[in-house]
């Protein structure tokens, strides 16, 4: 049984779940951040079973979130390298980061520290803001659907 898609669902989030919402899938996409690059380098890395990761890897680039590159002799090997929609993924993978941390290790007892190589400082925790820069959370937040250029206010 296939995993259930959201191809009707007017949704961005369930959208972005059709393209990325496996977890092999982000798995991959963090590797790919860390610098993994080859088939070989992602087996090694997630464990994941080959034809599941040649699966996600051809979704992957079907998606436009990596694409293969040609290396070596032409054909005999492939590389695969993050798009700017696939960096773009980038903070959704720290939020994941710090969730876990926070909700499932505790502050005091991550298994892995991610800090900025250029300062040596840990990550601000990351946060939803408005324009203007403030702070917002689910209870401020309201939605509308656009129609035809012009917003309407959601039920």
């Amino acid at each position: 049984m296939g995993r259930k898609r959201f191809d009707e669902m007017s949704c961005a989030i369930a959208q972005t779940l059709n393209q990325v919402g496996d977890w092999w899938t982000l798995l991959i996409v963090r590797d790919a951040m860390k610098g993994a690059r080859r088939f070989s380098d992602f087996h090694e890395s997630t464990g994941i079973a080959k034809n599941i990761l040649t699966d996600r890897l051809n979704k992957l680039v079907d998606n436009g979130i990596m694409v293969r590159e040609e290396v070596g002799v032409r054909g005999q090997r492939q590389e695969y390298v993050l798009t700017e929609r696939g960096e773009a993924l980038f903070p959704i993978l720290m939020a994941m980061q710090q969730w876990g941390d926070k909700w499932i290790y505790g502050d005091g007892d991550v298994p892995i520290e991610v800090f900025d190589n250029r300062t040596g400082e840990t990550l601000a925790p990351i946060q939803v803001a408005n324009e203007s820069g403030q702070e917002v959370t689910h209870r401020e937040l309201g939605s509308r659907e656009r129609s035809s250029g012009s917003m309407r206010e959601a039920g």
